[in-house]
């Protein structure tokens, strides 16, 4: 005879246990990454309810909602650039680096390009930017929404582009950043230095055959083994404060290029 539990279930438990059962368990990437399965159960309602979240707006579309409602009702001006990426795009104190500057930043912790792409129109398109500048790839490498081939990768790539130039806005694209295992995170095997430098020669030649500004970050971050240098990173990953003032320069050199062949 089957024995029924006296006690209900707990929403919370429940809620916790379907989002569990519809995640595939070979998941890899955002949630892996900033989602650790809870220590107590004072800690179960916000577990369930970032599950639910990631499931009910997978792109992330809400992130930026009232932002974009805000910059919409102000006049665009000729200057005005957005900042799209992913974590190491959503971490740049852009105000800090580029003080006065008309610049938005609408990146994303974990997002892969398939993310972006679809928030092309509410987050980039509908604010009506001068030019849009792109880093993005590391986590299609690291597998953060799934399996991605290098076709797939550089199809959204290129599907992005050709949005904004639809709407007349120069397109600049960033190379990839070095990841490194300088810490106790061993970043080169979720994202194998190869993989990044096939991935940024197609960005370069793509950039060269179609005219899209190329903002190479790569370069100035690399030390000569290919890694992301020596103490400009906490994390093997991510750019510290350090990582991010060798990449200003780039990044606003590559606008102005693109701003001066503006209409």
């Amino acid at each position: 005879m089957t024995r029924r539990l006296s006690t209900p279930i707990p929403a919370v438990w429940r809620a916790w246990l379907a989002a569990a059962v519809l995640l595939p368990a070979s998941l890899p990437g955002q949630l892996v990454e900033t989602y650790q399965p809870p220590r107590a159960n004072c800690c179960l309602p916000a577990a369930a309810q970032a599950l639910a979240d990631q499931l009910q707006d997978w792109n992330q579309l809400g992130r930026y909602h009232a932002d974009n409602e805000r910059i919409q009702a102000l006049p665009a001006g000729p200057k005005r650039v957005v900042f799209l990426g992913d974590s190491i795009t959503d971490g740049w104190k852009l105000s800090e680096y580029f003080p006065g500057k008309p610049y938005v930043n609408r990146g994303i912790s974990g997002q892969t390009t398939t993310q972006m792409l679809v928030r092309m129109f509410p987050d980039v398109i509908n604010l009506k930017p001068a030019a849009l500048i792109v880093l993005a790839g590391t986590n299609d490498i690291a597998r953060n929404t799934g399996p991605a081939t290098l076709r797939q990768i550089t199809d959204n790539f290129q599907a992005i582009a050709e949005l904004a130039r639809a709407h007349n806005i120069k397109v600049i694209f960033c190379t990839v950043l070095p990841v490194s295992d300088y810490t106790s995170r061993k970043q080169t095997e979720r994202r194998p230095p190869a993989d990044i430098q096939k991935l940024n020669a197609w960005l370069k030649d793509y950039s060269h055959r179609t005219g899209a500004v190329l903002a190479d970050y790569f370069t100035p971050t690399a030390d000569n083994q290919g890694f992301l240098k020596d103490g400009f990173s906490n994390d093997g990953l991510h750019p510290n404060a350090k990582g991010y003032e060798l990449m200003a320069p780039v990044a606003e050199a590559s606008i102005q290029q693109a701003l001066r062949s503006a209409p």
